[in-house]
């Protein structure tokens, strides 16, 4: 548990997440003529969001196979950090 500390943990958490906001906003800009705040608010209010954001995050995969091929298991265990948050925040999307 000693590679929660390291800074390649903090730099896996914080890839993950923008790689999956990347992947959100790809998405909305090639699946929707609105807006992207429109097209997000229009997706929570069909309790389709969470599907989009669990879409988004499958880029995250590559990446941390990647990480783990180069042997960067801090930057791994960020990234599977990262994917579960965005799993409890889907769950608690789809119970909204």
């Amino acid at each position: 548990m000693g590679f929660i500390k390291d800074k390649y943990f903090l730099w896996g958490i914080f890839a993950g997440f923008l790689w999956t906001s990347f992947g959100v906003i790809i998405l909305v800009f090639s699946l929707s003529e609105a807006s992207l705040e429109d097209s997000l608010f229009y997706l929570y209010e069909q309790k389709r969001l969470g599907g989009l954001i669990s879409l988004a995050a499958l880029i995250n995969l590559p990446i941390f196979f990647i990480s783990l091929r180069k042997n960067k298991t801090s930057f791994a265990a960020g990234i599977v950090a990262i994917s579960i948050i965005i799993v409890i925040f889907v769950g608690l999307l789809k119970l909204i």
